[in-house]
This record gives structure tokens, C-alpha cells and sequence, in this order.
């Protein structure tokens, strides 16, 4: 019987989280597979000279699927020779909303026009104001502000006038963001696709419930079954071999000429797609781990 990790956040312990890894527990025990949820802070990773030693008191596994951002843990437990999925490298270049729009220009997708932050060191805060009245004047108003890192629709923010950004980016410092452009033909909603290897195997329509220009559930969203187009499959999957995902959540936007990508999420929350389609992704993602093990 092969057996696998599903490593998470010792301290991330709110029902929708703790709901998500038994939902993936089950799926693995479905192929005949023994999986343990392992919190990342009950495994000691040790660097010595010549070698590497993890001290736990689990049995190394066939294979891990890593529900966590601890990437330095990820990318030891690949050292260890144990197959990671999403990779450490995946999970970080999604974890930073930058890296990932760099990864899609990298190979061309379409995706909104985007701007990124001049890099501040710690404690730093944005002096010089002439970079960012140029970007939003090429963006115009509003606009979208996100910070690099953020989840479920957190650290986005709705740009009305030049005041309002400025106050903003001095409030948030040295922390990392892109200024992208607003989409309007997408306004209060937007597509995500669960891409497993090259499958689109779900897909959902977001819509904004009260005004919300995000289409998140987490922010009051509706959700509803959708059948992707065909261009619209393909771009998911091509974002989510950009990023070097095994599995993912791709959010597309309705743009004026075509399908925009707007994030790639290497850890997708699953059980809204399921509630909503009946389709329970986590088998597909069991299925492929075992087709690679």
C-alpha cells in the first residue's frame, strides 16, 4: 500500500482548513492509499555537513501533497528524494502574484496590463511619487492593487483616484504589489478552473453577490457549475504548465477579446468546487500523484 503525507500548517487550524485536509485524507484512502496529515511544526529538518536527517516520528513516505507555503520545507523533503506535489518552486512562484505574471510573460499569456512595485528592503517606505502617477495615468482609474502575497481575495484593492493609491502605498511600505489594470467586461465575476496534469476536470463561475468588484466566495460570492470554452481550457492549462504546477486553480477573467489570466492558486480550496459541481478534484489529484509515483 503506498502512503503519502498531506503536510499542513500546524498552526492553521479554522474549520475550512482542517475540513479541506479530511476531504483529501478521504481521497486518498478511496485509491487504497494511507495518508496522514503531518503539520509542517511536527518535522524537524536538519542540515548537516554531509547529510540530511529529518527527525519525526512518521515513516517516510511515497510521495507528499504539500497544502502548505513552508517552501524552505517543501524543497528539503525534494532533497530527501521524495516526489512533492506542487513542487516547492511552483508553490512559491504562486505564493508571490508577481512571480506568477512574470512566469505567464515568460511564454506569452494573455493576462491584464500589470505594473509591480520598485523593491523596498525592510522598514523602507515609497519616497518618490513620479513612478506610481505614471502607472496609474497608463492604467486610469480605478484600478486593481494587490499585494504579492494574499489569499481568498485578501490584499486586493479597488484604486479610485490618485489620493487614494498614494495614501495606500505609503500604508503598506516595503510590502511587495502589482497595479493591474481593471477589466470591466469581467466586473464582479470571473472563472476558476481545477487543472490536473493537462485536464481541466472542474470548472465554476464566480459572481459578486453585493456590488464586491471581487468574485471570491470568501467575499460573498456566488457560485455556480460552468462549461469552459474550449480557448478558455486551454489557457488554464497552459498557465498552469507556466508556473510548473502539477495541479491548480486557475482564475481566467472575461476580457474584451478573449479569456485573461488573472491568478494561478497552486493550493486551491476544494470543497467549494465540489459543493458547486459535484466533482470531487481531489481524486483526479490522487490518481495523478499515483500515475507519477
Amino acid at each position: 500500500m503506498k502512503k503519502c503525507w498531506i503536510v499542513v500548517n500546524g498552526e492553521l487550524e479554522l474549520p475550512k482548513f482542517t475540513e479541506l485536509y479530511d476531504f483529501i485524507k478521504k481521497a486518498a484512502e478511496k485509491f487504497h492509499v494511507s495518508a496522514q496529515i503531518v503539520k509542517n511544526n511536527e518535522l524537524g529538518a536538519c542540515i548537516g555537513n554531509t547529510e540530511l536527517s529529518l527527525q519525526s516520528m512518521f515513516d517516510i513516505p511515497d510521495f507528499v501533497l504539500f497544502n502548505d507555503k513552508d517552501i524552505h520545507l517543501a524543497e528539503y523533503l525534494e532533497l530527501l528524494g521524495i516526489p512533492v506535489f506542487n513542487s516547492a518552486e511552483s508553490i512559491e512562484v504562486c505564493d508571490n502574484k508577481i512571480r506568477t505574471h512574470l512566469a505567464l510573460a515568460k511564454v506569452g499569456l494573455p493576462a491584464p496590463k500589470t505594473f509591480f512595485s520598485p523593491f523596498l528592503y525592510d522598514g523602507m517606505k515609497h519616497r518618490r511619487e513620479q513612478l506610481f502617477k505614471l502607472v496609474s495615468g497608463e492604467l486610469g482609474f480605478p484600478f486593481v492593487l494587490k499585494e504579492a502575497r494574499g489569499s481568498f481575495g485578501n490584499q486586493v484593492y479597488l484604486m479610485q483616484n490618485l489620493p487614494d493609491f498614494l495614501e495606500k502605498v505609503k500604508e503598506l511600505g516595503h510590502t511587495p504589489f502589482l497595479m493591474q489594470e481593471f477589466v470591466k467586461t469581467s466586473e464582479c465575476r470571473d472563472i476558476r478552473l481545477n487543472v490536473v496534469g493537462d485536464k481541466v476536470v472542474a470548472a465554476m463561475l464566480r459572481e459578486s453577490a453585493n456590488g464586491d468588484f471581487r468574485a471570491n466566495a470568501s467575499q460573498g460570492g456566488t457560485l455556480s457549475a460552468y462549461s469552459p470554452s474550449r480557448s478558455e481550457i486551454e489557457l488554464a492549462i497552459a498557465a498552469a504548465k507556466a508556473v510548473g504546477a502539477d495541479f491548480a486553480g486557475v482564475d481566467l477573467l472575461f476580457g474584451e477579446t478573449g479569456p485573461l489570466v488573472c491568478e494561478v492558486n497552486s493550493n486551491a480550496h476544494l470543497l467549494n468546487i465540489y459543493h458547486t459541481t459535484g466533482i470531487n478534484v481531489a481524486d483526479f489529484m490522487i490518481e495523478y500523484c499515483l500515475s507519477k509515483c
